[in-house]
């Protein structure tokens, strides 16, 4: 293991101790069960988490995006993520507080991305060609996107005209699918609480840790190569824990964060056993 992983593991684990003196906070100020809501919602999200760090890989590779410019986009793209993710979860609490069945849709949604990720359906999504990705799409029709860094620059002037550079599409390209990560990660942390707070600390806290996450992946992505089948069964348990509730079925906060640990750390183990 180089140096870099080994500082990246290190700030990994600062910043999950930080969650973790986080949620302390919450059961001193909010009581016990708001903290394993926080607990539970924050694990949900890290698990998912380290599937969308998959996707920057596959972006980075596709642009060829040097590592000394990886960081300024994943910054940019963490503090965007930041904004959106709230805006996601605001009207998410807002329409559960309003239509209590709509957890039910959440709950189905989930099960079926669960089992695409299962059957490796989203493999073949992160296959395609970046420049149908919405995000590309989106910026091309605004301005022209050059084939050449120009430093580390989002845009840059060429013959008197603007032009957008690869690292600005690159990042186009990862906050477009951050919004479509967004889809399966805000009801699944629907899934244990609805406490808006609890919701959005819980995820923000899972997003920062995602800098430096990435560049422990992007050394040893071959040793997670069966943490996605941990996430699609993670993904699938809330999305039953959702639909259930149509029958007046709970599934107990500490026995759902009970399995979300035991299926993220065994997926982890299971990896590291099988690529050793």
């Amino acid at each position: 293991m180089d140096q870099v992983t080994k500082t990246a593991f290190k700030k990994v684990a600062l910043l999950v101790a930080l969650a973790m003196a986080v949620c302390a906070g919450v059961y001193y100020f909010m009581g016990q069960q708001s903290a394993f809501e926080f607990l539970g919602a924050y694990l949900i999200e890290f698990s998912l988490s380290i599937d969308n760090l998959f996707v920057f890989i596959t972006v980075f590779t596709a642009f060829r995006i040097p590592v000394e410019y990886q960081h300024r986009v994943l910054a940019w793209g963490i503090w965007t993520a930041v904004v959106l993710r709230f805006l996601f979860i605001f009207l998410g609490v807002s329409i559960v507080e309003k239509f209590t069945w709509v957890l039910y849709i959440f709950g189905f949604i989930l099960i079926w991305s669960g089992y695409k990720m299962y059957k490796g359906e989203d493999d073949e999504d992160d296959d395609k060609d970046v420049t149908d990705n919405m995000g590309y799409k989106i910026l091309s029709k605004f301005m022209p996107i050059t084939k050449d860094f120009v430093g580390n620059h989002f845009i840059a002037k060429l013959d008197g005209k603007w032009h957008a550079t690869p690292l600005l599409a690159a990042l186009m390209v990862i906050e477009a699918s951050d919004i479509m990560f967004a889809i399966d990660s805000v009801p699944a942390a629907l899934s244990v609480s609805t406490n808006l707070f609890i919701v959005y600390t819980s995820n923000i806290l899972a997003i920062l840790g995602l800098r430096q996450l990435y560049f422990v992946l992007e050394h040893l992505q071959e040793r997670f190569a069966y943490v996605r089948y941990g996430v699609a069964i993670i993904l699938a348990f809330t999305g039953v824990k959702l639909a259930i509730l149509m029958f007046h079925i709970h599934i107990p906060i500490l026995a759902s964060i009970g399995f979300i640990f035991t299926v993220l750390v065994g997926s982890i183990l299971i990896s590291i056993k099988k690529t050793k």
